[in-house]
């Protein structure tokens, strides 16, 4: 339900995640968010959209769903704000990969990715509360290409054991210990990191809302 009622003073940016990197790059786009985790079970709202549902689907209803989560907590506020949720998911061969979790699935994701191509799903939401009540809401996803090297298996046993690939979708990072083994992308990096600023700025536009507003919150 978008809203065309543009907000005129400051609106707080809530981030419905704790990504390091998400918060990282909000940061340094100027915007200082709150941080709400959703606490979202995605392994059982994924089962319950289906095998049916497309990748684009799953990653833009769990995005929405972290949202909806978070804007739950604030039902009582007074401030104005923008909730983000965000999800993201490799799509390699027709197939799904969000975070490994282990070192033999992180190292079976790498065998299939090393000098292939994957394409990074990232779904964004974006809900707009005011006095305590979703008053519009917004939701898409963006597609960025991927081109991966092929490590050698020192380098990757390295990577993998620092632990940084376990817990980030598709087993690496764009702005870490794995962007060493990423060749090239085609697409937005900043959705490679987690939250594509493209995206979002699209849909804080749909639900009213303006970057000079957010900005206005920045510490100085």
């Amino acid at each position: 339900m978008p809203s065309s009622e543009a907000a005129t003073g400051p609106v707080r940016l809530v981030l419905a995640s704790a990504s390091p990197a998400r918060l990282s790059v909000l940061r340094g786009a100027g915007v200082e968010p709150i941080v709400r985790v959703s606490g979202v079970d995605e392994d059982a709202l994924t089962s319950a959209l289906g095998p049916s549902a497309s990748p684009e689907t799953v990653v833009t209803e769990l995005a929405r769903a972290k949202a909806a989560a978070v804007a739950e907590t604030f039902s009582g506020s007074a401030d104005d704000l923008v909730i983000v949720g965000c999800d993201s998911m490799l799509s390699i061969g027709g197939e799904l990969h969000g975070k490994p979790h282990s070192v033999d699935v992180a190292r079976e994701r790498w065998q299939s990715m090393a000098g292939n191509s994957g394409e990074l799903l990232t779904g964004h939401a974006v809900l707009r509360v005011t006095g305590g009540l979703v008053v519009a809401q917004a939701a898409a996803h963006s597609s960025t290409t991927v081109h991966f090297a092929t490590p050698s298996t020192a380098d990757l046993e390295a990577y993998l054991a620092s632990g940084e690939p376990l817990l980030v979708a598709g087993a690496f990072t764009l702005d870490g210990l794995g962007g060493w083994f990423v060749d090239r992308i085609e697409g937005d990096p900043s959705s490679v990191v987690g939250i594509g600023l493209p995206l979002v700025r699209t849909l804080l536009t749909r639900v009213g809302t303006s970057l000079a507003a957010l900005w206005d919150q920045t510490p100085s």
